[in-house]
């Protein structure tokens, strides 16, 4: 990976323990109204499923310092370096100093944008939905190739050595997922393998290796007989040398689900959001190092949580996931 050559800023972590004062003063919950299956902190009175911006103009946010933060990753140093053109670009159009931060863990993401502290930020897919629900985040945008195509894929590895040639063999076996949120490392097997005759927790025992990056390593290892990856995660871990491609076998991929979604905060004043996601749809990605990273990405193209996340909330549903702050835990 080149050397960055923008500066650096300062990095912090944000973690569920480290929010939990802020979270105590969330506010109170809003009159009745219209919401679906979003907390009762907001509404939904247009139907599009993500919270409305507060009627009340004093309750609209307008900071002078803007956090943003990418979905937790295995090396948050080198991704702080990595976005740091996007942060320059979004600092620039919104005037706006703007702070990249890293967070640990969905759970801490959710819980910063829900307490005012995060306002903008990159939802992993399966988490999206509780950040819209529970955090009141608004998906406006997903990295995609310039006609407009996004998207990756579930893919199941297993060691080259390994005896698994099918799912079918999965069967006994030990197979990392990621986390009880994510969509391809664990809600998308759950939903799609039964299918296929194959069933988590009943013909292959479950482990949680917390990341895709652990699956990935420890199907390497040897420590895991398989797993289910994100192939955007894995082709980057690839790129970056983390791994031997030639050291696993694809066993099985799934049709194309939406990428990491970026989002607001649904307070924000709509100038503020008017600026941002003008910093989002004109960034150049090419000659980056955030171009670089994400191979195949030209330019964030604007999507809406209602249309592109129906599958992933089909396959929430399939594996009867309520969308709670103790869930997402």
């Amino acid at each position: 990976m080149q050397t960055s050559r923008f500066r650096k800023r300062p990095l912090a972590m944000l973690t569920a323990a480290s929010l939990l004062p802020f979270v105590l003063l969330s506010p109170p919950a809003l009159a009745e109204c219209e919401r679906g299956d979003l907390d009762t902190l907001y509404c939904d009175e247009n139907g599009d499923m993500v919270a409305d911006r507060p009627s009340d103009e004093s309750e609209w946010a307008n900071p002078n310092t803007l956090i943003f933060a990418y979905t937790p990753v295995e090396d948050p140093a080198i991704y702080s370096d990595i976005w740091q053109p996007f942060i320059d670009h979004l600092s620039e159009v919104t005037e706006r100093d703007v702070r990249f931060f890293a967070v640990q863990s969905n759970a801490a993401q959710v819980e910063a944008m829900r307490s005012g502290r995060l306002h903008i930020a990159g939802f992993s897919t399966g988490p999206t939905p509780f950040a819209v629900n529970l955090a009141g985040a608004v998906p406006f945008a997903l990295m995609g190739s310039d006609d407009g195509q996004f998207g990756y894929t579930l893919q199941l590895f297993t060691h080259v050595d390994s005896d698994i040639e099918s799912l079918e063999d999965l069967k006994g076996k030990r197979v990392a997922h990621t986390s009880p949120t994510s969509n391809s490392g664990n809600l998308a097997p759950r939903a799609l393998l039964p299918e296929l005759g194959i069933t988590p927790d009943e013909d292959y025992d479950v482990v949680y290796s917390g990341s895709h990056d652990q699956s990935m390593l420890g199907v390497v290892a040897r420590d895991y007989d398989a797993a289910p990856v994100a192939s955007e995660v894995v082709e980057r871990m690839a790129a970056r040398g983390l791994y031997d491609e030639e050291d696993v076998r694809l066993i099985y991929e799934s049709d194309r689900f939406p990428t990491t979604s970026y989002n607001y905060a649904h307070n924000l004043h709509p100038d503020l959001v008017e600026k941002i996601e003008e910093a989002f749809f004109t960034f150049d990605f090419v000659g980056t190092e955030l171009g670089n990273e994400f191979e195949g990405v030209e330019k964030f193209i604007p999507i809406n949580y209602k249309d592109n996340w129906q599958v992933i909330r089909t396959i929430q549903a399939a594996n009867d996931v309520r969308y709670t702050r103790e869930n997402l835990e």
